[in-house]
């Protein structure tokens, strides 16, 4: 089962696949993502490259982890005005409770980012009142 993702729908993010360690997804580059100087804000590319890498992770998850963002480092090669949007994500190794993952984030075929980051893998928190 998907879970349903608020944030991805806010920015247009859209998920074509997912696999075991895999995720790939796209977005449509609107003016609404740009930034001051008119090409897509640097967070729109760093949420692509986050939202993928946690989703790529959740398909190795038991049913009772869930995971979060330590950190990400995220290189930016070339501005994003037109076209569309793709991430490739993937897990690199995972641990017990720390996973390692990275993402390449292509803009109508050509390289404009690589990030890699380092989440945490943790059980089921018996105090939230948002868990599900």
């Amino acid at each position: 089962m998907t879970k349903k993702h608020p944030f991805a729908e806010l920015i247009g993010l859209v998920f074509e696949d997912r696999d075991q360690d895999f995720s790939y997804c796209k977005l449509a580059v609107k003016e609404n993502l740009y930034n001051p100087y008119y090409t897509v804000h640097g967070g729109v590319l760093y949420s692509m490259a986050d939202t993928g890498m946690g989703t790529a992770l959740s398909h190795l998850l038991e049913s009772n982890e869930s995971c979060a963002t330590i950190e990400i480092k995220i290189s930016y090669f070339k501005p994003v005005r037109t076209g569309t949007l793709e991430c490739k994500s993937m897990v690199i190794n995972k641990g017990r409770t720390i996973a390692s993952l990275e993402s390449e984030i292509l803009n109508n075929g050509k390289l404009v980012a690589k990030a890699y980051g380092t989440f945490s893998i943790f059980g089921p928190d018996k105090t939230s009142k948002y868990r599900s």
